[in-house]
């Protein structure tokens, strides 16, 4: 299964280790400090040049990327439930 970040950004739900709320978690000084030094060594990938909505936390093949997205956190947590109707 895959997550549509926005754009043409699509990344395997498995890799996902986390979606926040990128300004709610802008409060935390640890988490502005986290962004800005994964940013300074090219972990950040901002999807277009919307205002990001939400950051994204993934790895694969053993490398982290953090994705700014323009889609909130709560609809990106919806899109990774999967839904079972009879």
């Amino acid at each position: 299964m895959f997550l549509h970040l926005g754009e043409n950004i699509v990344v395997p739900l498995k890799s996902v280790i986390g979606i926040f709320d990128l300004e709610t978690t802008m409060y935390s000084p640890d988490t502005s400090q986290f962004l800005r030094l994964a940013e300074e060594d090219g972990f950040v990938e901002r999807i277009n040049n919307e205002k990001p909505k939400s950051f994204i936390i993934t790895e694969m093949d053993k490398k982290s990327k953090i994705y700014l997205s323009p889609i909130s956190s709560r609809t990106l947590t919806k899109r990774t439930e999967l839904n079972f109707e009879d």
